[in-house]
């Protein structure tokens, strides 16, 4: 088994994919809104998906937040509030929203074949922060992203899927978009113990995977994005932060980490990850990495075996009574 997750080029399995991935065996892959057509399309390429690899319980991860990140769209599924519309309410209605964010989420990424949604969203919103997390962050409070961060995983875990918690160690302090850039962090260690790490930290328990962000920290390591860094992956996300889950990278194709993508794979793996996200759906792209990383370390194997064994059946749920009181809430 490879320690990637690949991303796709269209709405069905080309020839090339199905026998670089049978040879490969990935850890998983994620669909984008260029692989989603219909329901019924949607659940036959995760069922091919899974044929391929002979896993049931392959890891198939879809971006599925809420607001503007959702890949399965109207008219076929629903359409649900950013979290930064939930963390304005009171508390109360706040965590009961979150709830029914977390589950409506479930009950689509599910019903497509899907069981990992990658969210919630734990970053900070701050008066700085860029718009590419933006509407995306709860609050500016680390207490009350982490309530309501606890929450959406509740909601997501009563639903079947199983919660990314994302974008460790915190991409709230960003000023640029890591998709373009670098962000630059430049802020004290104490300082975000307190806030941006907070919500991690509290959460990481809860979650079996989580994602890093692309970002620098220079007080914690002044060469390296956290993605590529042993010191922020070790002693931040594994040891502050106290995640032992699986531990996946942001997409290695974001212009924020430098050098080939042979080098940001290998350059991830080495400082800590389980395994990278690679999501162009280019099949070069695609070759390339496989033929640069190694195989899967017993130890990250043991967590993805550990993550996906915590896989519960959904509960019982209405999900259009629950649309309307989430409406409701927000009204």
């Amino acid at each position: 088994m490879k320690p990637v997750i690949f991303g796709l080029s269209g709405t069905t399995l080309t020839d090339d994919e199905r026998a670089l991935f049978r040879d490969a065996n990935p850890v998983g892959f994620i669909l984008f809104r260029r692989n989603v057509d219909t329901p019924d399309q949607v659940r036959a390429l995760n069922e091919s998906l899974r044929d391929l690899t002979g896993r049931a319980d392959l890891p198939l991860l879809v971006d599925q937040e809420g607001g503007r990140v959702q890949r399965l769209q109207s008219p076929h599924w629903m359409t649900l509030p950013a979290q930064q519309s939930i963390g304005a309410l009171p508390l109360d209605g706040a965590k009961r929203a979150a709830w029914l964010l977390g589950r409506l989420i479930a009950h689509d990424v599910i019903d497509a074949g899907f069981n990992v949604p990658c969210a919630p969203c734990l970053d900070l919103r701050q008066p700085e922060t860029h718009d590419v997390i933006g509407d995306r962050a709860f609050s500016a409070d680390a207490g009350r992203v982490a309530a309501l961060g606890a929450e959406v995983i509740s909601g997501l875990r009563a639903g079947g899927a199983l919660p990314v918690i994302k974008h460790l160690p915190g991409h709230g302090r960003a000023t640029s978009d890591s998709h373009l850039h670098l962000p630059v962090i430049d802020c004290g260690v104490d300082e975000l113990k307190l806030t941006d790490f907070l919500p991690f930290r509290k959460l990481a328990r809860q979650a079996p995977f989580a994602m890093t962000g692309h970002l620098l920290f220079p007080a914690i390591d002044e060469t390296r994005p956290s993605t590529l860094s042993p010191v922020v992956i070790g002693e931040v996300i594994r040891m502050f932060c106290n995640f032992d889950g699986f531990l996946m990278s942001d997409d290695i194709d974001m212009k924020a980490l430098p050098g080939s993508l042979a080098d940001r794979a290998l350059g991830s793996l080495d400082a800590g990850c389980d395994a990278v996200l690679q999501c162009s759906g280019d099949f070069a792209a695609m070759r390339q990495v496989v033929d640069a990383v190694p195989d899967i370390t017993d130890q990250a194997r043991t967590r993805l075996t550990l993550a996906m064994a915590t896989l519960q059946r959904p509960k019982d749920f209405d999900a259009v009574t629950g649309l309307a009181e989430l409406e409701g809430l927000l009204a």
